[in-house]
């Protein structure tokens, strides 16, 4: 069964839409590669996704672990490559609320990081520059 449906609108912009919730993303092409640049761009969401990714697995063992991660901010910079056009670093700093963490949570922190599905999914020559800052 499928899980998402995706419609080319025209003008370089598709929308997604996930079938079991209904709720739908919208794509434009980015402005350095002829588009308008109006939504997340389709790589914009490919670093989207990893952020997130790690985020929610984070998340869970926070909760299996009995602590809290509430309020953990995330930048996500992406640098393109040329010949071929792709993306060739993604830089995930991480900035968690201001609490002690053990130093057994920061390894559990650490460890999701590295073990998250869509990282895993990724080629291995996609660099992922992963920054953890605690009590900021």
């Amino acid at each position: 069964m499928p899980t998402i449906k995706t419609i080319y609108k025209g003008d370089l912009r598709t929308v997604a839409t996930h079938l079991q919730s209904g709720e739908q993303i919208i794509t434009d092409a980015p402005t350095d590669n002829c588009g308008k640049g109006e939504f997340f761009s389709p790589t914009d969401m490919a670093a989207a996704a990893l952020g997130s990714c790690m985020l929610t697995i984070i998340g869970i063992a926070a909760n299996n672990h009995k602590f809290s991660i509430d309020n953990t901010e995330l930048e996500i910079t992406k640098i393109m490559g040329t010949e071929p056009r792709r993306i060739v670093e993604i830089v995930l700093e991480f900035s968690f609320p201001k609490n002690n963490y053990s130093d057994k949570e920061k390894k559990i922190i650490q460890q999701c990081t590295v073990n998250c599905p869509v990282g895993k999914s990724l080629h291995p020559d996609l660099k992922q520059t992963i920054k953890l800052n605690f009590n900021t």
